[in-house]
C-alpha cells in the first residue's frame, strides 16, 4: 500500500476537511518558535568587564538620560549590544568577509577584515590604550566633559588607534546605539519602549486608522511591540 495520500484520499473542491480538536488546551503556543529577548536577564555574555565599563560609559554619553526621559543605559542598550556581537551579526555570519582588500570609500559601509565582535574588541583596547597614555586613566574612568571631548576627537577621525579606523569604530558604536535604543523590545534593546515613548511612536499595532488624520497630535496609546501586550494573553 503506498504511504503518501492517493486519489482516494485526496480531497476534491469543496470537500470538508475535519479539523483537529485539542481538548483542554491550544494545539499551539503563541510566540514558541520565537521567544522574546529578555535583555535584562543574566549579565554580559560577550563582553569582558572592561569592555562593558568602556561601552556603558560610551552609550550613556551619545543618548544621555534627561529631562524627557531615559537614555541608553536605561534602554538596555549596552546588553543589547552585548547580545548582537555574540551572536550572527558579531560573527559577521551572513556577510562576504573574504577578499580582495583595496582601499575603501566611505559610501562603501562596512569595509574591514574585522567581524564586528574582533572590531569591537580591538578597538575598545585601543581606545583605552590612548586615554591611558593621555589622562592617566581609561576611558570609563574620565568624567564626562572628558569623555565627550575624547568621542568628538574619535569622530573627527584625529585619534591614532594601534591596528583599527578609530573613526569607524565610532561609527558603528553609533549605529548600534541607535539600533539598541530604538528597536524592537524582542531584539534585547529598548526597554520599556524607552525609545518610543521619546518620539511618540505607536510600534507595532495592527488598527490606526481611527489616527490617520490627527496631524500634528501625540499619539495617545502606549507603543506596542512586536510580542504584543502581557495583559492580551491573560
Amino acid at each position: 500500500m503506498p504511504e503518501g495520500p492517493t486519489h482516494s484520499t485526496v480531497p476534491t473542491p469543496g470537500t470538508a476537511v475535519p479539523g483537529r480538536v485539542v481538548a483542554g488546551s491550544e494545539p499551539w503556543q503563541p510566540g514558541a518558535a520565537a521567544p522574546e529577548i529578555a535583555s535584562s536577564a543574566g549579565g554580559y555574555v560577550f563582553f569582558k568587564p572592561a569592555e562593558a565599563a568602556f561601552v556603558e560609559a560610551a552609550v550613556a554619553r551619545l543618548i544621555p538620560a534627561d529631562e524627557l526621559g531615559g537614555g541608553a543605559i536605561e534602554a538596555d542598550v549596552p546588553l543589547f549590544i552585548d547580545r548582537q556581537l555574540n551572536g550572527d551579526f558579531g560573527n559577521a555570519t551572513r556577510w562576504y568577509m573574504q577578499g580582495p582588500w583595496g582601499e575603501p570609500t566611505k559610501t562603501q559601509g562596512y569595509q574591514t577584515r574585522l567581524t564586528p565582535a574582533q572590531f569591537y574588541r580591538a578597538a575598545i583596547q585601543a581606545i583605552d590604550a590612548v586615554s591611558t597614555r593621555m589622562h592617566g586613566q581609561a576611558f570609563a574612568a574620565l568624567n564626562g566633559d572628558r569623555q565627550d571631548d575624547f568621542l568628538r576627537v574619535l569622530e573627527s577621525g584625529a585619534i591614532a588607534l594601534d591596528g583599527v579606523d578609530g573613526q569607524a569604530f565610532f561609527g558603528l558604536l553609533l549605529q548600534n546605539t541607535i539600533e539598541g535604543f530604538f528597536c524592537d523590545p524582542v531584539h534585547g534593546g529598548n526597554k520599556d519602549m524607552i525609545g518610543w515613548k521619546l518620539i511618540g511612536f505607536p510600534g507595532a499595532r495592527y488598527e490606526q486608522r481611527f489616527f490617520l488624520k490627527a496631524f500634528n497630535q501625540p499619539f495617545p496609546l502606549p507603543p506596542v511591540g512586536i510580542a504584543g501586550r502581557r495583559e492580551w494573553s491573560r
